[in-house]
C-alpha cells in the first residue's frame, strides 16, 4: 500500500494502474502473514494441549502418591489400581 501511495504522489494523479501494483503486494503480504499465523496457532494449540495432558497426568500421579503415603502411615497395605479391578 505504501508503494501505491508513493506512485500516486509521484504521478499526482489517481489511476487504477498506479494503485494495482501496490495493492497486489499488500494482498500477497497479508496472505503470507495469515498463512504463517494459522500455522503457528495450530502449533501453539498442540503444545498447550500436550502440556495440559502432562499436568493432568502429574496431578493424578501425585494424588495416588499422597494416598499411598497416608495408607502406609496408617499401617494399611497399599492396593494398586490393577488389584482393585
Amino acid at each position: 500500500m505504501i508503494e501505491a501511495f508513493d506512485a500516486i504522489e509521484a504521478a499526482a494523479d489517481i489511476s487504477p494502474s498506479l494503485v494495482a501494483g501496490g495493492i497486489k503486494v499488500a494482498l500477497l503480504t497479508t496472505a503470507g502473514g495469515l498463512l504463517a499465523g494459522i500455522i503457528l496457532q495450530i502449533g501453539y494449540n498442540y503444545c498447550v494441549s500436550k502440556i495440559d495432558r502432562l499436568i493432568s497426568d502429574m496431578e493424578e500421579s501425585s494424588i495416588t502418591l499422597i494416598d499411598s503415603i497416608v495408607l502406609l502411615k496408617e499401617g494399611k497395605q497399599i492396593v494398586s489400581e490393577d488389584e482393585v479391578e
